[in-house]
């Protein structure tokens, strides 16, 4: 029988580690999104840096609440502060997860995107049953790459100007894990 994943994405809405809650992200995040959609560092990679708090705000409603299915809000648990956001876009022909995410440069190095990959990682395999997760950035952007490796996916290769980024085409890096890599790793720790 055909997995419903949107169904199994909508029953997961909220998922949750030791230190980080994923939830939807509502219009109340606005001024803690626009803390790093706003700042040049955190968006070289993704967009233009947003210039004032409207355009974050058109861009929760437009984007993340306008089809919220598989849009998490990152928010960290210590403080109820939302520090990123991460997505998981399911494709029913390939059976594949694509994952995303961008977090506010405040919080980088503490392991936080990490534990947050982790979460939709487990979402993947032990609830949709996916074959394989994927995710890409921008070839300069190694800090992501370093997330994804940590999340037990291995390099598939580059993807010549494959995304418009600020205008310009950019080369991507591919990763990728497969179901029986996650539960060979799983099993042996």
């Amino acid at each position: 029988m055909h997995k419903n994943w949107n169904l199994l994405l909508v029953e997961n809405t909220y998922l949750e580690s030791e230190r980080i809650l994923l939830r939807p992200v509502t219009l109340e995040d606005a001024q803690a999104i626009f803390e790093y959609t706003s700042d040049e560092e955190t968006t070289r990679y993704l967009y233009d840096a947003h210039i004032d708090l409207e355009q974050t705000k058109r861009m929760i409603a437009n984007y993340y609440m306008k089809e919220p299915i598989g849009k998490y809000a990152m928010v960290l648990k210590e403080t109820n502060k939302v520090i990123g956001t991460i997505e998981f876009r399911v494709d029913d022909w390939s059976e594949a997860g694509d994952l995303g995410f961008t977090m506010n440069r405040l919080y980088w190095g503490h392991g936080y995107m990490t534990e947050a990959a982790n979460l939709i990682i487990q979402l993947a395999f032990e609830k949709l049953e996916l074959a394989r997760v994927f995710a890409g950035h921008e070839i300069a952007n190694e800090a992501s790459g370093k997330v994804l490796l940590r999340i037990g996916m291995q390099l598939d290769g580059v993807l010549r100007k494959h995304e418009k980024i600020k205008g310009k085409l950019v080369d991507s890096m591919y990763y990728s894990i497969l179901k029986e890599d996650y539960f060979s790793t799983k099993n042996n720790i």
